[in-house]
């Protein structure tokens, strides 16, 4: 083999730690932005929250030489004459000639004073001049402005919770439990055995474990202390099941339904109702009365109103003490009606308000060597940091701005007028690639007036029309979801008819297609829909 040497051209795209960092930066979701700040915050020591600036240098640098006021002058001067006198008591008028000598400092501020004002003041000494790249421009004023400043404690501020806090608290099943434990007259071994078990319940009120698997855990291989142990956890779960709410310290649904129905009258219809619990819940779940009534021997009138009554019972009693606020999704964009069409803006709370510190930034100007060179980079990173939040949400007002564009009908009268779209529609108008759109609508949400969606929401395929357009996925599913409301409960339509109403709509849609997206919206098959 001969070895030789040649010359090749080219081209291929690299990514720089700026460029990798704004992608990344887009994908995340509110939450995992609200993270990234909080971790970048604490690692680069040039960055810093705007609403901290007068809490860190209130009594700084550009107060030192600050004229104090005549209200503090008197206020030292009875200070000090009320204070006790020990020591040399010559020192004393010293304090009251300095403070009342303060025309001396109100001449000509400072060198210190005046630096953290050149920095800011935007001239082209006042940025540091970076690694010479001009992708990104210096940038440190302060970014997010619009965002309101955090709200005051609603405590008195002297470490005491307010009532209203107490009132909003939340509080869990098993503290609920527990409270009402406190009331029962118990010994020590019965009460142990009873927190045990509400530490083993899960969020819906279940208890996961059997007694038999917490005894053999507890006593291991002596089985007398496993008999003891059993006859403790059988007094302690007629304690549990006996608490509010009822079902509770239930080891299965059928139990925990029976549960609430023995606390009833006992009434023809609870006694049929126990013996339809005590049967295969699939007979209940698919309403077989026939078979249910020669199952339990009751006759069929008196098995639907067992039904009926069963339907209202609760099938998950921890439910109500699930902490919900953490659903709770922040919009990224909120869209409000306005004079002529939608205003669009980004939501002033989810923006950070960041910027680079000053007297930081103007310190390291001069520094050289490794330390400088480290300490210049910190800074760059910083204002990469800045631009690429700026840039993530100047991208996601744009795309949707260019949403409610195109879905202004879906905004004005809801999820029947939505149009298909796809996300290469939104890219060839804003001149971006459709991996970058789809970053920007994953996790990222928009509060109308219709509600609070996910921006991929208002993304969908078309189905065909007898006119030749297409329809949105959207709002079919909004079509049928609006016949199955206004069908009859002892009626309900089946696919079947469901596509044919669709179809005399103008709507070409399967009944496969129909079942996939009735499905997609977990509503129940004609059967289950049937009124009793």
């Amino acid at each position: 083999m001969k070895q030789g040497l040649s010359l090749r051209v080219s081209q291929h795209l690299t990514l720089t730690p700026a460029l990798q960092q704004s992608i990344r930066l887009l994908q995340l979701s509110t939450l995992e932005l609200s993270a990234e700040v909080e971790q970048m915050l604490d690692e680069n020591p040039f960055l810093e929250r705007a609403d901290e600036t007068a809490e860190r240098e209130a009594f700084g640098v550009e107060q030192a030489d600050a004229q104090v006021s005549a209200g503090d002058t008197v206020a030292e001067q009875a200070d000090a004459l009320d204070a006790p006198t020990t020591g040399d008591n010559s020192a004393e008028p010293v304090v009251g000639q300095e403070a009342v000598g303060s025309p001396l400092d109100s001449s000509a501020p400072s060198d210190a004073g005046d630096a953290p004002a050149d920095a800011a003041d935007g001239s082209p000494d006042a940025d540091w001049d970076g690694d010479g790249t001009v992708e990104i421009a210096p940038n440190d004023s302060e970014w997010g402005s619009d965002a309101p400043p955090s709200k005051p404690s609603s405590g008195s501020g002297d470490g005491e919770t307010s009532a209203q806090d107490l009132a909003s608290a939340h509080v869990s099943l098993t503290d609920h439990l527990h409270q009402q434990a406190l009331t029962l007259r118990l010994s020590e071994v019965e009460k142990a055995a009873l927190e045990m078990l509400i530490e083993s319940l899960d969020e819906d009120g279940y208890l996961a474990d059997s007694l038999a698997d917490l005894a053999r855990g507890l006593a291991g291989d002596d089985w007398v202390a496993y008999d003891d142990l059993m006859v403790v956890f059988q007094d302690a779960l007629e304690h549990l099941q006996a608490m509010e709410p009822v079902g509770v310290g239930a080891a299965d649904l059928s139990e925990c339904l029976t549960l609430q129905i023995g606390e009833m009258r006992n009434t023809p219809v609870a006694q049929a109702a126990l013996k339809i619990c005590a049967q295969p819940l699939e007979l209940l779940a698919k309403r077989d009365v026939k078979r249910l009534s020669q199952q339990v021997e009751v006759d069929e009138a008196l098995v639907r109103e067992a039904i009926g009554l069963i339907q209202g019972l609760e099938p998950k009693p921890g439910r109500r003490f699930i902490e919900t606020d953490r659903n709770v999704v922040i919009p990224d964009v909120i869209v409000t009606k306005a004079s002529q069409g939608f205003k669009v803006a980004l939501n002033p709370a989810v923006m950070p308000r960041l910027h680079v510190h000053e007297l930081y930034a103007g310190a390291i100007k001069g520094a050289k060597g490794d330390s400088g060179a480290g300490l210049q980079q910190r800074l760059q990173e910083a204002r990469w940091f800045i631009k690429n939040i700026q840039q993530r949400f100047d991208t996601i007002l744009r795309v949707s701005s260019a949403i409610v564009d195109r879905q202004s009908q879906f905004f004005s009268h809801g999820e029947l007028a939505m149009k298909p779209m796809v996300l290469r529609e939104i890219a060839e108008e804003l001149g971006l690639h459709e991996s970058t759109i789809s970053r920007v609508t994953t996790a990222k949400y928009m509060a109308t007036p219709h509600g609070t969606f996910e921006l991929k929401y208002f993304f969908g395929s078309g189905l065909g029309t007898e006119s030749g357009s297409n329809a949105s996925s959207t709002a079919v599913r909004a079509l049928i979801k609006q016949f199955i409301t206004a069908e009859a409960p002892k009626k309900p339509l089946s696919d079947n008819q469901l596509s044919e109403l669709l179809r005399e709509n103008g709507i070409e849609c399967a009944r496969r297609t129909v079942a996939k997206y009735r499905e997609a919206m977990r509503i129940a098959p004609a059967n289950l829909r049937k009124s009793l």
